[in-house]
């Protein structure tokens, strides 16, 4: 089965680093971000994660933040089930045109104040589905985004995809951008 693969000429191998992260580390900096939470929020962090049309990779990983491996409530982290309890919405994937309505009203459903995060490529910036006919682009499009720096995720993470540089273009002329923007939510949401 192997040699068939290694055949196929659009086969290409996985590229990812090697985890040289152990328990002890994971450990020292749960406990270190449980003292951030405590004195930033006085109380556990609450985080409302949204599906905005992902390939659901993402919420692999995030669901496999709460299994007994890792146990993020230990550090006072929890997900919860309702907007109204989050102080965090976590946005997974591209925001499709179906989901940009729903991704405004959970972002309104929360209380103040408010952080919404782009969880991976497609929901930073429209990943691999940026110029696909179903797709806005990243969260930022329709919610604002906090912009998390280098030094705050280990040198490992990725600036947020600077929209003003590069505007990705409908066949008609007008930007994805503008098109999002122009229209009002109060017309979006009686459509």
């Amino acid at each position: 089965m192997k040699k068939v693969f290694k055949t196929f000429p659009l086969y290409t191998p996985k590229v990812t680093e090697k985890m040289t992260f152990g328990d002890e580390e994971f450990e020292k900096l749960g406990l270190k971000l449980k003292a951030d939470v405590s004195s930033i929020f006085g109380r556990s962090l609450a985080i409302r994660e949204l599906d905005s049309g992902s390939d659901n990779s993402t919420e692999i990983e995030m669901v496999n933040l709460t299994t007994p491996h890792y146990d993020v409530e230990r550090f006072g982290i929890t997900f919860v089930a309702s907007p109204r309890h989050a102080d965090i919405l976590a946005i997974t994937g591209a925001v499709t045109h179906n989901m940009e309505i729903a991704v405004r009203k959970t972002y309104e459903a929360m209380p103040s104040p408010k952080f919404v995060i782009a969880v991976g490529d497609d929901a930073c910036n429209g990943g691999i589905f940026i110029d696909t006919y179903a797709v806005n682009g990243g969260a930022d499009i329709v919610v604002p985004v906090i912009d998390i720096d280098d030094r705050l995720v280990g040198g490992g993470g990725q600036r947020r995809h600077d929209r003003s540089s590069s505007q990705h273009t409908h066949a008609e002329g007008p930007t994805r951008q503008s098109h999002s923007r122009q229209m009002p939510l109060e017309a979006s949401l009686q459509l």
